[in-house]
């Protein structure tokens, strides 16, 4: 399993600033939608969402610092050491976890009640019990989750589970796999699995409820005579109309075009944030500006001076 931190090509002791800036630079390199049909890439993508999603948590970074989950997020569990067994009384039983706090196994209690009631435990439904719920983390995709998606799950024991994320999952939210967890005993039904969800964030998107934002850059002639143009959403590219004169900050809405109907709850909005982006000034600008002299000149900052 690589290391979170080699992933993302920072320090141990990395700032939660530098975590973020590593990953937004790695993210739009390796980004799937800026890199069609290459696999390589887009499992790049993957593993550097999920150092980010684990990195990013201050509670899940200490954990992982301290040894007691790995870079997936799954558990890793204490191996007991010889002086615990040493030092266990006589006759002690042990299981995965170590020495048991109690004398009695499982296996114990049911040779004890099946002797007391002459009954054969190994063929009679009353001391059939049903396994334990097994808890896993799972890192998924930004789009993923919003969009819905199937990723398969490898197990400590070997096992593969194929976990449905629904449309809307939100970052911390748990799925249960019904009788995919630990094995019942005597013929009693299996455990569940309970899946946490940690979502990875988005190059450009963000996530507001079932709404979607983003910031869109345009240019100074599409914010002057307004343009259509192409606007990136969970579902797809779709044109959006750029009114004339448009300035930076003006937030533009495609209903419907957030995160997708889910049962009862309905379509999220988009907002694009509008952000004009100059560029460098070639001369016949420069030189239009210094002959321009406007109909309807604005102060920018008056706001600034009138509130002092």
């Amino acid at each position: 399993m690589d290391d979170a931190y080699e992933t993302l090509g920072v320090a141990r002791d990395a700032s939660q600033e530098d975590i973020r800036s590593a990953y937004r630079k790695l993210a739009k390199q390796h980004h799937p939608d800026l890199n069609p049909g290459n696999a390589k890439a887009e499992e790049r993508f993957k593993a550097i969402s999920a150092a980010n999603g684990l990195l990013s948590d201050p509670t899940k970074r200490a954990r992982y610092d301290r040894g007691e989950i790995d870079a997936t997020g799954q558990e890793q569990a204490p191996e007991p050491s010889y002086r615990e067994y040493a030092e266990a009384e006589r006759g002690r039983k042990y299981d995965r976890a170590g020495p048991r706090s109690s004398g009695w196994s499982r296996d114990d209690l049911g040779d004890m009640f099946g002797s007391m009631f002459n009954r054969d435990r190994s063929s009679d439904p009353q001391f059939a019990t049903p396994g334990d719920d097994e808890q896993y983390a799972l890192t998924i995709r930004f789009l993923d989750a919003v969009n819905g998606a199937t990723q398969r799950l490898t197990l400590p024991d070997g096992r593969t589970l194929e976990v449905k994320i629904p449309s809307g999952t939100m970052n911390g939210q748990t799925l249960r796999l019904r009788n995919q967890g630990g094995t019942g005993w005597n013929g009693g039904d299996r455990g569940d699995a309970l899946i946490k969800v940690t979502v990875g964030s988005h190059p450009f998107f963000t996530r507001d409820g079932q709404d979607i934002a983003l910031e869109l850059p345009v240019t100074l002639v599409e914010a002057v005579l307004g343009a259509r143009v192409a606007v990136p959403t969970p579902g797809g590219p779709l044109l959006m109309s750029i009114p004339a004169g448009s300035d930076t900050g003006a937030k533009l809405r495609l209903r419907g075009r957030g995160v997708p109907k889910h049962g009862a709850t309905a379509a999220g909005d988009l907002y694009a944030t509008l952000r004009v982006q100059i560029g460098e000034p070639d001369a016949a600008l420069q030189q239009f500006l210094r002959d321009w002299k406007p109909a309807n000149a604005i102060d920018p900052r008056r706001a600034m001076e009138t509130s002092q």
